[in-house]
């Protein structure tokens, strides 16, 4: 059976993920793995990460895996997922001093945090972080929204997002006291900020497009 590798670097909500990869690719194997070996022999490769941007790039070169997601970037289906869309840039703002996090500079651009005083249309305060449901709108035609509508709704947990430096890189945008990028996509990478696994039918439905995406 075909593998989809879930990369366990420490820093993720993997069970969740990979429960709902299994549910929609019955006739894969996933695996939650922190074995090169096991992520370069995989058919495709989903990326999580959760947590702060210094301990994610941290825990992913001790863990000794980042250069099999380097690897896998280059070659087959990857999926980002939260940090795990964000690490995909050159920079976070997100540090434990007061110089950016080098990320895996895999597409251009950085991550940057909501601003302080971010307010909606009619006024009032938003809290960050940013969490809940909110409505995803495309920002141009991708396999992977296919028979997802645009401005459907997605679950976020976030305080900080991605800003590509190529208007091109950005799949879909999203709106919290302004747009911001929601979404990537590039060559064979497509990468979320929110959560398909915590989405519902439209977070499955991506994930089924996924399995189902030969860039």
């Amino acid at each position: 059976m075909p593998v989809i590798a879930v990369v366990d670097f420490g820093m993720g909500n993997l069970r969740s993920v990979a429960q709902a990869l299994q549910h929609v690719a019955p006739r894969h194997t996933v695996k939650v793995t922190s074995s090169a070996a096991e992520i370069d022999s995989a058919e495709r490769i989903v990326f999580p990460g959760q947590g702060a941007m210094p301990d994610c790039m941290r825990h992913l070169r001790e863990s000794g895996l980042e250069e099999a997601v380097r690897r896998a970037a280059a070659s087959r289906p990857l999926f980002g997922v939260c940090v795990g869309e964000q690490m995909l840039l050159d920079e976070s703002d997100e540090s434990h001093n007061d110089r950016p996090t080098p990320c895996l500079g895999l597409i251009p651009g950085r991550v940057e945090r909501f601003a302080r005083g971010l307010a909606d249309a009619e006024g009032r305060r938003l809290k960050v972080p940013h969490m809940g449901w909110n409505q995803v709108w495309r920002c141009h035609e991708h396999v992977l929204w296919r028979g997802i509508p645009d401005g459907a709704h997605f679950y976020f947990v976030h305080s900080y997002f991605a800003h590509p430096a190529r208007p091109e890189d950005a799949a879909a945008q999203s709106d919290y006291g302004g747009r911001f990028t929601c979404a990537l996509a590039r060559d064979n990478i497509f990468a979320t900020q929110f959560h398909p696994e915590k989405s519902a039918a439209n977070g499955l439905r991506l994930y089924e497009n996924f399995i189902d995406w030969h860039p």
